[in-house]
C-alpha cells in the first residue's frame, strides 16, 4: 500500500473535486465527480445503489484524479482498492458539504437513501505541480 505525502494531502484538503473511475461489470470504465475527504484515510462518499457503489462491490479497483481548477498542471492521482462502510457516512457527507458548499448539512439528503463512505487503499500515488 502506498502512503500519501503531506504535499498531496494538503492539495486534497482544498475543495477540488475529484474524478473517480470504477469498472463496470463488462470491464469498461465509468467516471464520476466526487467530493474528496483527506482527513485521516482518503475517502469519498456515495449512496447505496449508485453506480460507484455497485461497481466497487463487484470490483474494488478504482482511480481518483483531482486537478486544481486554476492550474491544470497541478494534480494528484490515486489508484488502488476501495473499502465500503456505512459507519460515519452520514456525518461525512455533512462534513463534505461544509468543505465544498459552505453549508452545515448536505442539502440534497434523501431520507430513503443510505450513505456509504468509500475508504481508499492507495496502491499508486502520482502528483504534479505541488512544489510550486
Amino acid at each position: 500500500m502506498a502512503t500519501i505525502d503531506d504535499k498531496a494531502r494538503n492539495f486534497l484538503e482544498q475543495p477540488f473535486v475529484g474524478t473517480v473511475t470504477t469498472l463496470r461489470q463488462d470491464g469498461s470504465p465509468h467516471s464520476t465527480i466526487v467530493w474528496v475527504d483527506s482527513n485521516g484515510d482518503l475517502s469519498f462518499n456515495t449512496a447505496v445503489g449508485r453506480a460507484k457503489e455497485r461497481h466497487l462491490r463487484q470490483d474494488p479497483w478504482f482511480s481518483l484524479l483531482a486537478v486544481a481548477p486554476e492550474n491544470t498542471y497541478k494534480w494528484v492521482a490515486v489508484s488502488g482498492t476501495a473499502e465500503l462502510t456505512t459507519e460515519g457516512a452520514d456525518a461525512q457527507i455533512d462534513k463534505l458539504a461544509k468543505k465544498y458548499l459552505g453549508q452545515d448539512e448536505y442539502p440534497w439528503r434523501n431520507p430513503e437513501e443510505q450513505r456509504i463512505t468509500v475508504r481508499i487503499r492507495p496502491e499508486h500515488i502520482d502528483a504534479a505541480g505541488l512544489d510550486d
